[in-house]
């Protein structure tokens, strides 16, 4: 069974410990996860952290075949792909402000709800803050490149693995998030007041990470 070395990739350790750092750094993913989980329990948290390391994949995909590397150069690529992901997180952000304006249901009336969310819709919205944030194309074209040799005989296999790990252990990373969140919750008690509090919070946090975005201008 052929080596790490031999397939290419160099420092794996140091490759997984700046992953596990990356993933801890708060963002839209882990943002998105903790709303989710803290919404609807850990089976909306799970979805959402699926939904997270798929929008992964399909990074890991574009850049190991190149593709992300037109976000680079094309500042018409990367300003469509930019306003179609802040437009994306101002409707997310716009819907929890709505939720948080609510007042506060029974619990009777929020189960059926709650169930209703549950599954691939959750897991689509997941996919969709990932994908469509041309800065994640960005990390990957820029980040998975400094830890293949440059005598790696296969270089889009090399980009293959590292993104497969970086998919694998970032996705693990959210179900732990989303595990230890679900204890918190119950340890607290969570209450209604809590949930509208932390939809406003969530609300508004994700239309400051949309402003952040659409600022963003496409690398020298």
């Amino acid at each position: 069974m052929p080596t790490l070395g031999e397939l290419g990739v160099h420092q794996p350790a140091l490759f997984a410990l700046a992953v596990l750092v990356l993933n801890a750094t708060p963002g839209v993913d882990l943002l998105y996860t903790v709303s989710r989980t803290l919404a609807g329990g850990w089976r909306q948290g799970l979805a959402a952290a699926l939904g997270v390391g798929a929008g992964c994949v399909v990074h890991a995909l574009l850049a190991a075949f190149g593709l992300a590397t037109l976000l680079a150069v094309s500042a018409w690529a990367f300003t469509g792909l930019k306003w179609a992901g802040a437009t994306y997180l101002v409707w997310l952000g716009l819907g929890m402000l709505r939720q948080a304006a609510r007042p506060a249901p029974s619990l009777a009336a929020t189960e059926a709800p709650v169930a209703a969310r549950t599954g691939m819709q959750v897991f689509r919205q997941g996919l969709l803050t990932n994908v469509l944030n041309p800065k994640v194309a960005l990390f990957f074209l820029a980040f998975l490149p400094q830890f293949i040799t440059p005598q790696a005989p296969h270089k889009t296999l090399s980009f293959l693995l590292l993104g497969a790990w970086f998919v694998l252990q970032g996705t693990l990373f959210l179900a732990a998030v989303v595990w230890l969140t679900q204890r918190l919750h119950r340890a607290v008690g969570g209450s209604a007041r809590l949930g509208r509090w932390l939809n406003a919070a969530g609300g508004l946090l994700f239309l400051g990470l949309a402003l952040r975005l659409s600022r963003a201008e496409v690398p020298a």
